[in-house]
């Protein structure tokens, strides 16, 4: 057995649950307290729980592209002879996840306005709150499918920034 490889992929499992747990659960809790303070989960408002779905998929999506990028960071402190400190894979993780909030707030925006083009004079929000479900799904469908579309590039994006030791080309 491979001991390095097996304290490392456990490593990469606990990072990805902490990660997705506490950026779900302050994702949760922001979109909670800025739109929907009234609103719970337990209450009859289907719509409300359709709309949260959407937006803890939508995240989940995102951080998938994200978490490998920290992972091939703390594989390459552990494989490479110039071992990259703790501060560095904390700094990089910090700037992957905010990189990765950010698109997520621009996702959401996005679709919310894309949503208000679509549907002149329907306010979002008011008809969620009001238990609008056919609001609420297409409002979900719609950011699902752009994160879907983003998430490639999200992906390409983080990777990018990982670094990755110099290679010398041979030809």
């Amino acid at each position: 057995m491979n001991t390095q490889l097996f304290v490392l992929s456990i490593i990469e499992i606990i990072l990805a649950i902490v990660t997705s747990v506490v950026i779900i659960f302050l994702s949760y809790k922001i979109l909670k307290r800025l739109f929907f303070a009234k609103e719970d989960l337990r209450g009859d408002n289907m719509a409300f729980t359709i709309f949260t779905s959407g937006i803890v998929l939508s995240i989940g999506l995102i951080l998938s592209e994200i978490v490998p990028s920290i992972t091939n960071l703390i594989r390459l402190s552990v494989t490479q002879s110039e071992a990259i400190s703790g501060v560095s894979i904390l700094g990089y993780s910090g700037l992957y996840l905010a990189i990765g909030f950010i698109i997520a707030i621009f996702i959401n925006g996005s679709v919310f306005f894309l949503f208000s083009i679509l549907t002149r004079g329907v306010n979002e929000f008011q008809e969620i709150k009001q238990n609008n479900t056919s609001v609420a799904l297409l409002v979900v469908a719609i950011l699902i499918s752009i994160t879907l579309i983003v998430k490639d590039g999200i992906a390409l994006l983080v990777s990018s920034l990982v670094p990755y030791p110099e290679v010398s080309n041979f030809l």
